[in-house]
């Protein structure tokens, strides 16, 4: 049986009425487009066209229309649409003409694996993904901000927001997402969910269906779920730290391993990591892409500012995991400024084409700044090199990185420099109330 015949006989043994075809704009948003599902077929062999000129980073008017091409890989059904069943399917976007779209971000990341396949590699990911869940006031009201529980880091509790998690973790099974746990988070009302790891692209996919399953549980529980990187400044702010390797693609072996090394790292991962540092501050403007996630970066050890790595200092931007002898193969790195904001496909794109940056120019990895060092060293600290302050730094810097800019491709980059830096210009137009409380009666 064919995929295609597999989806359609799912679709008639669940009674499943409509279809929604996802993609997003440039910025992660998910965009969707409704079908009954007596069109699936027609739409997997032929597309869905849709215009596009009203998308975020899409195109001109002159060339709004569009085609919505599925991965059939992708369909699941929504558990959380009952009244009419509904399933999904994530899409490519590509022009008339049966192009991929230069402007689809998830187009931008399948680009970047081939090239990671021409150099003989498989890219692959697992992401921690944290969030904040609050009470929704008198019409749906969100402020003044209210915790739905009080608990701490790693904390055991019987109220009322652990039936939420265990029905959160059901959902994205359901919908053939594997959970490796989930656990509380430093923040009150604040949680973590961390995915199997994968083929970087089924990550991605897994990020964008988790935003959205996560909030539409929560809105069943008259909660709102926000992946906003730092909600309140009493607060901590929630990340999307990144597992990553590369490996073999005929073998499938992990090419990061060297047993030999001190730090168990083969000469590709060591730069692979030389390539993502050097990168680290232009990626920012991708990984930490609010104006908000700068208030986020330097809060705790978990939201690192020091462009550096490190086996056990887990204030380094990059960490080496600790690997138990025997499991050398899950040899990874752990990149720890991107937040859950960021759009995953532009995000895992950046990452992977600045590592492969690396590995092309055989940059050389610095030494690593362990915890001992830097308590030894304090002076040290201020000869490292730290990441951008502000969005609006970090726009600056990726303006300067032509390989950021290439992963991005022309079209996106342009696109999404212009977004961010009109969302940065009107953030500083604001007068805030800190500023009134601070300035009014005193000057």
């Amino acid at each position: 049986m064919s995929t295609t015949d597999a989806i359609l006989s799912q679709i008639e043994d669940q009674q499943i009425e409509l279809v929604d075809l996802w993609f997003t704009d440039i910025t992660g948003m998910v965009k969707s487009v409704t079908v009954p599902s007596s069109e699936v077929r027609r739409v997997i062999e032929h597309g869905s066209h849709f215009d596009g000129s009203s998308i975020e980073g899409f195109a001109r008017v002159a060339e709004s229309d569009m085609m919505l091409v599925p991965d059939v890989n992708t369909f699941t059904v929504l558990p959380w649409d009952q009244s009419h069943r509904t399933a999904r399917l994530i899409c490519n976007v590509h022009t008339l003409r049966g192009e991929p779209f230069i402007g689809d971000p998830r187009n931008v990341l399948i680009k970047a694996l081939k090239q990671a396949e021409e150099m003989g590699f498989s890219y692959k990911t697992g992401m921690e993904l944290e969030f904040f869940l609050f009470r929704a006031g008198e019409n749906r009201s969100l402020l003044p901000l209210s915790p739905i529980d009080q608990t701490s880091y790693f904390d055991f509790s019987t109220d009322p927001v652990k039936p939420v998690i265990r029905e959160m973790v059901r959902v994205l099974t359901q919908m053939g997402i594997e959970v490796d746990s989930t656990h509380h988070e430093n923040g009150a009302g604040q949680h973590e969910i961390d995915f199997r790891y994968d083929h970087a692209l089924a990550s991605a996919d897994r990020i964008l269906t988790a935003r959205v399953a996560l909030k539409s549980v929560a809105n069943r529980h008259n909660l709102h779920c926000t992946f906003m990187p730092r909600p309140d400044s009493n607060l901590p702010g929630s990340g999307m730290h990144t597992h990553q390797s590369l490996h073999d693609l005929s073998s499938n072996s992990n090419v990061f391993v060297d047993t030999n090394d001190q730090y168990g790292l083969s000469k590709t991962a060591r730069y692979f990591l030389a390539g993502q540092l050097q990168h680290a501050r232009a990626m920012c403007a991708v990984l930490a892409p609010l104006v908000n996630s700068y208030k986020r970066l330097g809060t705790s050890f978990e939201a690192p500012v020091y462009v550096t790595w490190a086996h056990i200092n887990r204030a380094a931007l990059i960490r080496v995991p600790h690997i138990s002898p025997g499991r050398e193969a899950h040899t990874r790195l752990e990149l720890r400024c991107p937040d859950p904001s960021s759009n995953p496909y532009l995000a895992t794109a950046v990452m992977l084409m600045a590592g492969l940056d690396g590995i092309r120019q055989q940059l050389e990895l610095p030494d690593p700044v362990e915890e001992t060092l830097v308590r030894r060293d304090r002076s040290r600290l201020r000869m490292l090199e730290m990441l951008p302050t502000s969005l609006g730094e970090a726009l600056d810097v990726l303006g300067q990185d032509d390989v950021i800019l290439s992963a991005l491709g022309q079209y996106i980059s342009d696109r999404y420099q212009a977004a961010k830096r009109q969302e940065f210009e009107e953030y500083n137009r604001q007068i805030t109330a800190w500023e009134i409380d601070r300035y009014i009666t005193r000057y």
